[in-house]
């Protein structure tokens, strides 16, 4: 995803090699990660793509298949990576992550110490806000959830930009090596107040906390904590609403009024409760909501650390 080397910089104007990783997109809702072989096929509903046809195209190509259905290559950035991921854990969208990066003030160079590795949506994240010269280290209680979250970095390259270790934060908080050298900490735990203690050690001053809770209980018992070390405590819920825009077609309808037929323009509006008011021409554009649209997540606490 992020290669360092110095074939491969932080960029995707490159063509794609064997080994390489690749979103192969069929459309918003239906993609999946698929590791280049020479000697490998794709078979979908579209029909058998040979991975040979891939080698050497640039990411963002359309491939066709033996019927000639299509599908694109995309470069697995954090965004698809957490559309396509295992489900290890219950993970953090999108819409969650930006918000996360930003209150964190994460940049290149940053140290970030997470706890709740989980399948590592965040991580992938925080690891390019960091890079080239940062460097996240994670940490997850759970040894297979660790091993599984180390192979994916690994398969998309960012083992160079995150370390996952095996810790139960809760109980032993994060290694005394770290104390006063992380510039954040995300913490997403069942009881995150038990860790918030060990946090403020970790970072420098000013330095940056974030903790995730499903519950607002969780959120009222981590502020109460969180007020012997921290300042400007602030806890957001993040909902995001997403759309779909469709072109839709409506026929031309005869005015015999004072004699004359004839069709008259008009504009397709949405009323308050939903439902649509049609006036013409014959195409015009759609938006409405998305059903698949995503409720409440969690709560994101911030502070700021004093000391």
């Amino acid at each position: 995803m992020l290669s360092i080397d110095t074939t491969r910089k932080l960029s995707f104007n490159r063509s794609i090699s064997n080994g390489d990783l690749v979103i192969v997109y069929e459309r918003h809702d239906n993609m999946k990660a698929v590791t280049v072989s020479e000697g490998s096929v794709l078979q979908n509903r579209f029909g058998v793509f040979k991975h040979a046809d891939w080698i050497g195209k640039s990411f963002g190509s359309k491939v066709f298949s033996n019927k000639g259905g299509f599908v694109y290559l995309l470069a697995p950035t954090p965004e698809l990576w957490t559309l396509v991921l295992s489900h290890r854990t219950q993970i953090l969208y999108i819409a969650d992550i930006s918000f996360v990066v930003m209150y964190l003030e994460i940049v290149p160079g940053c140290v970030v110490l997470e706890s709740g590795t989980g399948s590592g949506s965040l991580s992938t994240s925080l690891a390019r806000a960091v890079a080239p010269t940062g460097h996240v280290y994670t940490f997850d209680f759970h040894e297979q959830r660790a091993g599984s979250a180390r192979d994916d970095f690994e398969r998309i390259g960012l083992s160079s930009l995150v370390t996952v270790g095996v810790r139960d934060i809760q109980g032993e908080g994060f290694p005394e090596e770290f104390a006063g050298l992380a510039d954040a900490v995300f913490l997403d735990l069942p009881q995150p107040w038990l860790a918030i203690p060990s946090a403020a050690k970790m970072l420098r001053h000013d330095g940056t906390l974030c903790s995730f809770s499903p519950c607002i209980e969780q959120v009222q018992r981590s502020c109460e904590t969180m007020q012997s070390n921290f300042t400007d405590i602030r806890t957001f819920e993040v909902l995001l609403r997403t759309y779909e825009v469709r072109e839709g077609k409506t026929e031309s309808k005869e005015i015999n009024g004072n004699g004359s037929n004839g069709s008259l323009p008009c504009k397709r509006r949405q009323c308050s409760d939903g439902a649509n008011l049609l006036s013409y021409p014959n195409s015009s554009v759609m938006a409405r909501p998305s059903g698949e649209a995503r409720g409440h997540t969690g709560y994101l606490t911030f502070a700021r650390c004093l000391s």
